[in-house]
C-alpha cells in the first residue's frame, strides 16, 4: 500500500485518536498564543464524553465556552458535521470544526457560536440519523443530534480569530 493510501486509511480507521490528538493540538496552541501576550488564567477542563454535547470548556475571565470540537481532512468534501441539540444549553456554546492535513497540521477553522452566528440555529436543521442500522439494517433518527451544513458556519483562518471568538475580552482587542 502506498504511504497516501495508508493515510486515508489511517484517517478512516482512526477518527477517534485523530480527533484527540487535533484537540491537543488545537489547546496546545491556544494556550502559548495566550502565554505569549500574557494571558495565564485560562481554565481548560475536559469533558470525559461529550454527553453534554460538548468535548471541552475553556475559561477566561466571566466567560465559559462549551466547546464541540469537529475535525475533517482539508481534502476531505464534508459538506456537514452532526451536532447534539445540548449543546444549545449552553450559554456560550460553540462548535470549532478544524481543518487539518495528513500530517494533522491545522490549516483553518470553521466557527458556529455566538456572538457572530447564533447558535440557535442548529435547531431548524435536518435531523441527524445513527451512523449504523438496527438489527433490521435501519439507520434511526438521533432525536437530539442535528445536520449542520458547512454554510452555517463562519471561516476563520487563523487560531487568533479563534481566540478572539472564544474570549471577546482578551487584551489587544480584536484583529
Amino acid at each position: 500500500m502506498n504511504s497516501a493510501a495508508h493515510d486515508k486509511t489511517a484517517h478512516s480507521i482512526h477518527s477517534t485518536l485523530r480527533e484527540h490528538i487535533v484537540e491537543h493540538i488545537f489547546v496546545g496552541n491556544a494556550l502559548q498564543w495566550l502565554w505569549n501576550r500574557h494571558v495565564y488564567d485560562v481554565e481548560v477542563l475536559r469533558s470525559e464524553f461529550d454527553a453534554g454535547g460538548y468535548d471541552m470548556v475553556m475559561s477566561y475571565k466571566t466567560t465559559d465556552r462549551h466547546i464541540q470540537f469537529k475535525t475533517t481532512l482539508e481534502s476531505g468534501q464534508a459538506a456537514s458535521v452532526k451536532a447534539s441539540l445540548k449543546l444549545l444549553n449552553k450559554r456560550s456554546g460553540c462548535i470549532i470544526w478544524i481543518f487539518v492535513t495528513e500530517k494533522l497540521d491545522i490549516k483553518h477553522y470553521l466557527w458556529l457560536g455566538s456572538p457572530e452566528k447564533p447558535f440557535s440555529k442548529i435547531g431548524n436543521v435536518a435531523t441527524a440519523k445513527h451512523t449504523k442500522g438496527n438489527a433490521g439494517g435501519t439507520k434511526t433518527e438521533r432525536l437530539q443530534h442535528r445536520i449542520i451544513p458547512k454554510s452555517e458556519f463562519l471561516e476563520v483562518s487563523s487560531l487568533e480569530e479563534v481566540m478572539y471568538l472564544l474570549f471577546e475580552q482578551l487584551p489587544g482587542g480584536q484583529p
